[in-house]
């Protein structure tokens, strides 16, 4: 107890983060024969959204750039992480080894695709920076609709716009353009996306109170003075960008296996909107807060389909009611009141 008292507020939040992301795990595992079947086909999809929340509030909330195209480095993920899969199969029989391959190799795609865009957009700032981003998001959709990709007996066969790959006999279409990929092994597990959230916290906050951290936000807090002190903007920028973007691949691998058939209209525009809202909602630089956020918002349209005429309706008032409790000075001041309050008395009792 005494070493966690000499730790620093941070640590002691990152630990706190720890702490709940484990026993959530542990708690929904001894529940999981209770569970719904719907609630059980959610669990892994949270841990992809999680993913993603984390890594955008990398960008967002610690580099303080805004991003709209954090689905297209999804997609670059699911896509590739699927196909590396499919080549596998047969070399790697073991399910739990052969998803982990496909993550990395679905984080390498989109921390390439990162580091590509992350040449011209990371010059940019503000207004235009976000619409730059949500275009690259939406010429990933486009390329990936127009993509085929086959596997036969001698290898990978790639076209664009037809359908070209002109496979061998007991050939198989692994992504058949606007069908997108269809016959997916679903191999993801929640264990293996609870791994996946913690190695992402594990990135995260090392990279947050590294040296490279403390550059990233003094960037975010006052660019130019930053640069005055010889702090390279775009090498830090870059880093933050690509590691953002390699989590959100390898979300993407985890989410795509979760499913038989996915489609690249899933990652549109709107879901990178609604992953900048589970950041937004759960504070900026608040990782704690994404997690959260990004588990209650997939959960809460499911559990009020049964309200089928104001789901919605429910859901935007919901939003909006955190979003005035997470923005509202006097909360804030009030909770900072009572918290500095409980200090002083835990301090009195520990000198008596």
């Amino acid at each position: 107890m005494a070493y966690f008292k000499k730790l620093g507020k941070t640590a002691r939040r990152n630990y706190l983060t720890y702490g709940l992301v484990i026993l959530a795990f542990v708690i929904l595992q001894v529940m999981m024969g209770s569970l719904s079947s719907s609630l059980k086909g959610m669990l892994v999809p949270i841990c992809a959204y999680v993913v993603m929340a984390v890594s955008l509030n990398l960008t967002v909330g610690i580099l303080g750039e805004l991003s709209l195209g954090h689905a297209g480095f999804m997609s670059v993920g699911a896509f590739m992480g699927v196909v590396a899969a499919a080549s596998l199969q047969e070399i790697i029989p073991f399910a739990p080894v052969r998803l982990a391959i496909s993550m990395v190799v679905g984080a390498a795609f989109a921390a390439v695709a990162g580091f590509l865009i992350g040449i011209p957009v990371l010059r940019l700032k503000g207004d235009y920076l976000a619409i730059v981003t949500l275009a690259f998001g939406e010429i990933i959709k486009t390329i990936f609709t127009n993509l085929y990709v086959g596997l036969d007996g001698s290898g990978l066969h790639m076209s664009l716009l037809e359908d070209k790959t002109d496979l061998a006999e007991g050939g198989k279409l692994i992504i058949a353009g606007p069908m997108g990929m269809g016959g997916i092994q679903k191999i993801s597990t929640f264990s293996a996306g609870f791994v996946l959230v913690m190695v992402t916290l594990l990135i995260v906050f090392n990279l947050v109170k590294s040296r490279d951290g403390r550059a990233i936000m003094a960037i975010r807090d006052n660019r130019i003075a930053a640069e005055s002190i010889g702090i390279n903007i775009t090498k830090y920028k870059m880093i933050a960008f690509v590691t953002s973007a390699a989590l959100a691949g390898a979300a993407g691998t985890l989410f795509a296996m979760n499913y038989s058939t996915i489609v690249a209209t899933k990652f549109d525009f709107n879901t990178s909107i609604l992953v900048l809202v589970f950041v937004v909602l759960g504070g900026l630089g608040n990782m704690l807060g994404s997690i959260i956020a990004a588990a209650v918002l997939t959960i809460l349209p499911e559990a009020l389909r049964q309200f089928a005429d104001y789901r919605m309706l429910v859901y935007a008032i919901v939003l909006i009611l955190v979003m005035l409790a997470t923005n509202n000075p006097t909360l804030r001041a009030y909770l900072d009141r009572f918290k500095n309050k409980f200090r002083r008395r835990n301090s009195k009792k520990e000198a008596v």
